[in-house]
């Protein structure tokens, strides 16, 4: 599309709220925006000239673009995120995080007051258990979170343990129990599996844990405080003195997390520290009043950002500084699939508009603080402090880094006009005496890891064990697709297999990048099976170096193994290429033998038993296997007992009973 038709184009875009998409003359994304005024917002980016700046380099290259209206700002923010998080534009500065964040989850509060559910219940749904957890929320159960690290989620749990005694087993061993755990002997729990105490009472117990969790602590220890008052008077000294030690237990936390400020809200704490090119933004997590720790994230895509105010929407009047243009990336990225808390502690300001987005999203109100005072301003100052720190230790990291790089290419003797662009795959094969053959690719790139663009081939058609056959099996596959990526840009009407493009999940771009190095695991027979497998596709032999275990298969005595018949290269344990190497190949042998288990596990489970009926998917079936602690206990379950679980109809839990027997 010429210039001339994209601004034809733009005229005819509605004013209403929506979501565009900037693409170049080959089809790539280079950028995603929401907006509330489409046809205004877009066509900001062509009405002044934005000379050598980020936002100026983006609009040279825009050949096209897209729209999506929506009915709210805060819909266009959904939409903008789900975006961004599953195409990386490459103009858009992204926040990746492999991870999903782990909450306190309290299981199967009935909608109901609990203790009083009107419909049966299976006994251990009776009494709802406290557990750590990953994954999508779903009803029926309490979240709280998102916490920092799965360490303040255990600790939290450990503290409601001493505190409440509620309990943590899982439904599977709390309904076989016939005697109190260790737990229950050493006052961790009351024991609601053999009938130590009544549903009403542990209701009780998961009420007031739930107020301590949401902030309510004080009034949590003042009722407290009337129970074993009233216990006293009754004479029952035993239970008061149960209900007292229960509230020393609270103030030794209030003490200790000194929640003497009187500030007992939720908020999240985010300080931007930017240098070298580089940025961090940390998370410092409060709920209740009690300071959880914090998480750093680094951005990436940041190249080219300036104060100019270039990513502000037009009609904004203030201009914006890099610290904000971070920050309002993270808040879209980070709080659309995760809760935010009433109040955000930030160290620059953002545009109001994109919290009453956020709030509009979350059906709440979000109040920004960016000038906080007293024990506010000590929290910010503390999450400022780690970022500048987290960043120093990351700028270090990159500078040894990329000194490796350059050590590397010392010892192979190799010319490289640019070591950022130097680019190294390397190669394992793992499997379980010929089983569940996997072999793995992993990518280093701009002096680090490029965990977004690890891949893995599940290894078929091969005699089981043979381990060549399995390398040159996977580089076949691997530049298979370069090569066709190559000769349909020669040739346009060659055609191209799209679809196995986007199975492998690369981009065009990455597809089109033969690399520089390619690094077997193993020594000459898989370099001459990687050898035999490049060779066929005419491609570049000479960059395959095997990395051969040394005598006695002894970490730093590690030789390079040549594809074109050098002699072995033995590099000294204290060499910077010795320890690029080592850390490749380790992240090579790591991810290959983690999915060869994987896949061993579920083939031994029999879990694809459970996928093969009809209704059954992946959600159902880890719930059932949750519940029944494995297949056997699915296969034993009644008819009953499987409509207890979520989402099994009395239909289905027949279905999954007569299949599995």
């Amino acid at each position: 599309m010429g210039r001339e038709q994209l601004i034809n184009q733009i005229e005819t875009l509605p004013l209403l709220p929506g979501v565009y998409r900037f693409f170049d003359g080959e089809g790539e994304l280079l950028y995603v925006g929401k907006a509330i005024n489409l046809r205004r917002r877009v066509a900001s980016y062509f009405q002044k000239d934005h000379g050598g700046t980020r936002v100026g380099q983006m609009v040279g290259r825009i050949q096209s673009l897209e729209t999506t209206v929506v009915r709210s700002e805060a819909e266009a923010l959904l939409l903008e995120n789900n975006l961004i998080k599953a195409l990386g534009p490459k103009f858009n500065i992204l926040f990746r995080d492999d991870k999903s964040y782990p909450y306190l989850k309290i299981s199967d509060i009935d909608s109901q007051s609990l203790g009083q559910a009107s419909k049966p219940l299976a006994e251990a749904s009776r009494f709802p258990r406290v557990a750590y957890y990953r994954g999508p929320q779903r009803k029926g159960s309490r979240y709280f979170g998102p916490y920092p690290s799965a360490w303040a989620v255990k600790e939290t749990i450990q503290l409601l343990q001493k505190v409440f005694q509620l309990r943590t087993c899982e439904d599977a061993v709390f309904s076989n129990r016939t005697r109190p755990c260790l737990l229950a002997q050493i006052q961790r729990c009351t024991a609601p599996c053999v009938g130590w105490i009544s549903a009403a009472d542990y209701a009780r117990d998961v009420d007031m844990a739930i107020r301590f969790l949401e902030g309510e602590a004080d009034a949590v220890h003042s009722d407290i405080e009337a129970q074993m008052k009233a216990f006293a008077a009754k004479l029952d000294f035993e239970k008061a003195a149960v209900l007292r030690n229960r509230m020393q237990a609270i103030s030794r936390v209030l003490h200790q997390q000194c929640v003497e400020t009187g500030d007992v809200s939720d908020c999240d704490v985010l300080a931007v520290a930017v240098e070298g090119g580089r940025a961090c933004v940390n998370l410092a997590v409060v709920r209740g009043g009690r300071h959880l720790g914090d998480r750093p994230y680094f951005p990436v895509h940041l190249e080219g950002l300036t104060d100019d105010g270039n990513e502000r929407e037009a009609d904004d009047s203030c201009l914006l500084t890099v610290e904000s243009q971070i920050l309002e990336a993270f808040l879209v990225q980070h709080y659309v699939d995760n809760l935010a808390p009433p109040v955000l502690i930030t160290s620059a300001p953002v545009a109001p508009h994109l919290l009453e987005a956020l709030g509009s999203h979350q059906h709440s109100r979000i109040h920004l603080v960016t000038q906080p005072r007293e024990h506010r301003k000590i929290w910010l100052e503390m999450a400022l402090q780690n970022a500048r720190l987290q960043l120093v230790r990351l700028l270090a990291s990159e500078g040894a880094q990329e000194q490796r790089t350059k050590s590397l290419l010392s010892a192979l003797n190799w010319v490289v006009d640019d070591p950022e662009s130097f680019r190294i795959e390397c190669f394992d094969v793992s499997h379980s005496s010929g089983e569940a053959t996997q072999a793995s690719c992993v990518v280093f790139h701009h002096h680090q890891l490029q965990h977004k663009e690890y891949r893995r081939y599940t290894i078929e058609g091969i005699t089981p064990g043979d381990d060549f056959a399995a390398m040159k099996q996977a580089l076949t596959r691997r530049y298979s697709l370069f090569m066709e990526m190559m000769q349909c840009d020669k040739d346009p009407s060659a055609g191209f297999d799209e679809p196995r493009r986007k199975a492998e999940g690369r981009s065009a771009d990455a597809a089109r990048v033969f690399p520089n190095l390619i690094l077997i695991d193993g020594g000459r027979g898989q370099v001459s099976s990687a050898r035999e497998a490049i060779a066929a596709l005419g491609l570049d032999t000479t960059v395959i170096v095997g990395v051969e275990k040394g005598e006695g298969r002894r970490v730093g005595l590690e030789e390079l193994v040549f594809s074109d018949g050098r002699e072995k290269l033995a590099l000294p344990k204290d060499s910077a290429a010795l320890l690029l190497v080592a850390q490749i190949r380790d992240e090579a042998h790591r991810f290959a033998i983690t999915g060869m288990r994987a896949r061993r596990a579920k083939a031994r489970t029999g879990s694809s038993k459970l996928e093969d009926i009809p209704g059954v998917g992946p959600a159902k079936r880890a719930r059932l296997l949750q519940r029944f602690g494995g297949i056997r206990g699915v296969a034993s379950a009644s008819v009953d007992d499987l409509t207890q679980v979520q989402g099994v109809s009395r239909t289905l839990a027949e279905q999954i009973f007569h299949h599995l027997r």
